[in-house]
């Protein structure tokens, strides 16, 4: 199995960078292949915009879309792009690893999204949700918060993680075609006892160890929303 784990915390001593050595120690450890892309470590620039392209359909007026879609038939995205996007479409299971910030995931990963799921690329053409193409392969959010799993709950202070989460898992995973595993929540690290991170280390590594037998969440497919491209795609 090939690994692709976007890691987006700017401390190497923090608990996410504890996490993505964990994961890639237990990963490596089962004979696969694991590829980081260490946002911060990298200075990744968040931005989107003109400098993603090498080259341009349009100078005059920019629309992201059209340009992704012109850099896919031209081979136009800049290096430090296509370089994230091969990762991307090499890798069979997926991690993104961030601290919850403002109740998502810290601007950097979220650009990084921006740049890399181009158009025409990682999806359009009716290429989404259950026909995205990512289909077949495995993703999961493993997250850090400042608050403990009660403040998360349904009717929490800070709400519904299973909600918090959905613009990733639903809106960035599954909309391109991953099976989306149940994130891994280490609840608090910064405010917990040393033993209390050692059994969370524990259990995310009990996590990634059952990768292949832990089932996805249930999405509704594509067609119940959409009859007529049931029936176009059939």
């Amino acid at each position: 199995m090939k690994v692709f784990i976007v890691h987006a915390h700017p401390e190497p001593k923090s608990f996410n960078a504890a996490m993505t050595r964990l994961a890639v120690e237990t990963f490596e450890g089962g004979g696969h292949d694991v590829v980081v892309s260490d946002l911060y470590a990298m200075g990744w620039n968040p931005v989107s915009g003109p400098h993603n392209f090498t080259r341009r359909k349009d100078p005059s007026v920019f629309k992201q879309q059209v340009e992704e879609a012109h850099a896919v038939e031209t081979n136009g995205f800049v290096p430090e792009v296509q370089a994230e996007m091969e990762k991307l479409f090499a890798c069979d299971a997926l991690i993104f690893q961030f601290p919850m910030w403002w109740f998502s995931m810290p601007a950097i990963l979220k650009g990084w999204v921006d740049r890399v799921f181009a158009f025409q690329r990682v999806y359009g053409a009716g290429r989404w949700y259950d026909h995205g193409t990512m289909r077949g392969k495995r993703a999961m959010a493993s997250v850090t918060t400042g608050g403990p799993a009660t403040m998360y709950e349904e009717t929490g202070l800070a709400g519904d993680m299973n909600m918090l989460l959905a613009p990733v898992n639903q809106g960035v995973f599954r909309y391109v075609g991953f099976d989306v595993l149940p994130p891994f929540v280490a609840w608090a690290p910064a405010r917990s006892t040393e033993q209390d991170r050692v059994r969370t280390l524990a259990a995310y590594r009990e996590r990634l160890l059952a990768w292949d037998a832990t089932a996805p969440i249930a999405y509704p497919p594509l067609s119940a929303y959409d009859p007529s491209f049931r029936l176009a795609r059939s």
